[in-house]
């Protein structure tokens, strides 16, 4: 398996919690009543397996190589998607921020959730479409058959050493709790339970 066919695995797994978080907005603005452990769960999903996992590893591995190859941070497609990711990162601190203040019973502060949980669900939407679609595709065709090996290496060393044993699973298992509680569609994508994000066991 290629390292960007990993990559596109676990952007299915973020696309279901995405479509939870979506809902879970909805649900705020409908009712007026934020599911505050949800919103957290997925909070905590997206801080640590979609930034710390997946985005390190496009971080620390996949662009650095990619830059080594010939693209440019300044003009190229890996400097857009860091500034994508650390949009999405100030949402999720929105989002953080908004959910204490719910706790403390401001419930204005439903409105300003729900507003970063928007802005959040369509960055990562399009941003995940880029990459996919885009980047993706010229990373497999400038990397030869030794860079694969070596990424798919530096993606179990991320794994390995930023979350340690055990942590991956759980955070699969905290996506999988959301999505059978607001019945979010698997089907063909559904998320693999057992497996590891860099795909080795």
């Amino acid at each position: 398996m290629r390292p960007t066919e990993i990559l596109m695995q676990e952007h299915r797994v973020i696309e279901q919690v995405l479509d939870c978080l979506e809902l879970i907005a909805e649900k705020s603005s409908d009712k007026g009543v934020l599911d505050v452990e949800s919103a957290e769960q997925a909070i905590d999903f997206f801080r640590n397996f979609a930034d710390r996992c997946h985005h390190g590893k496009e971080e620390d591995c996949l662009f650095p190589l990619l830059e080594s190859k010939g693209f440019s941070r300044e003009q190229g497609p890996t400097g857009v998607m860091l500034e994508e990711h650390e949009a999405g990162r100030n949402h999720v601190r929105g989002m953080v921020e908004a959910i204490s203040a719910v706790v403390v019973g401001n419930q204005q502060a439903q409105e300003t959730f729900v507003s970063h949980a928007v802005a959040y669900v369509q960055l990562l939407r399009q941003h995940i479409q880029k990459e996919d679609h885009c980047l993706f595709q010229m990373a497999d065709q400038t990397l030869s058959a030794e860079d694969q090996k070596q990424l798919l290496e530096s993606f179990a060393h991320v794994e390995h050493d930023d979350l340690g044993p055990g942590t991956h699973e759980r955070y699969l298992d905290i996506a999988t709790d959301l999505v059978n509680r607001y019945g979010v569609r698997c089907g063909s994508d559904k998320i693999p339970a057992s497996s590891h994000c860099c795909g080795q066991h």
